[in-house]
């Protein structure tokens, strides 16, 4: 959960929300009281489907982070550690700001990129008045939800339908 926790973000932001997920989940290697590896295969309300896999056991350290998403009209990957580089963008109609997306890449010296400074300052702003959040708890639900809905799936070992009932 805390290492997906931002490519779940993305997948919701990128698709939309997902129908339904079937997961599993196993501490294969670590000597921790978490999973150390997961995978799950999604359906999204759209009709989309597709697959999440996640390892903390990469070899010397981590490897990368990455989004590809293979559509009948185009092909995007966005990889890199922090998963900050366009390494595909390809569609079947080309759009005047495909150039510039294509350049979207940054440097970066960890796995967190840059996000994290430019999201405290927007919360500090938010507490004192001075600005409007970027973001909410309910977008945070909504990947917590997912997630939740994919250990109850490996638990269990069933297809979890969501939003789930309480």
């Amino acid at each position: 959960m805390n290492q997906a926790s931002h490519y779940i973000d993305l997948l919701d932001w990128l698709i939309g929300p997902v129908e339904s997920v079937m997961a599993y989940t196993g501490t294969q290697a670590r000597n921790i009281e978490v999973e150390d590896s997961g995978v799950a295969a999604l359906r999204w309300r759209s009709g989309a489907m597709g697959t999440v896999n996640v390892s903390m056991l990469t070899y010397p350290k981590n490897f990368e982070g990455s989004i590809t998403i293979l559509g009948e009209r185009g092909t995007v990957r966005v990889g890199g550690v922090a998963v900050n580089e366009i390494q595909h963008w390809e569609f079947d109609e080309h759009r005047p700001e495909d150039s510039d997306i294509r350049k979207a890449n940054y440097t970066t010296t960890s796995v967190y990129g840059f996000g994290h400074p430019l999201y405290y300052e927007n919360v500090i702003k938010t507490l004192r008045g001075e600005a409007r959040p970027d973001t909410d708890g309910r977008e945070g639900l909504k990947s917590l939800e997912l997630l939740i809905a994919m250990y109850l799936s490996a638990r269990d070992g069933r297809r979890v339908a969501l939003p789930l009932e309480y």
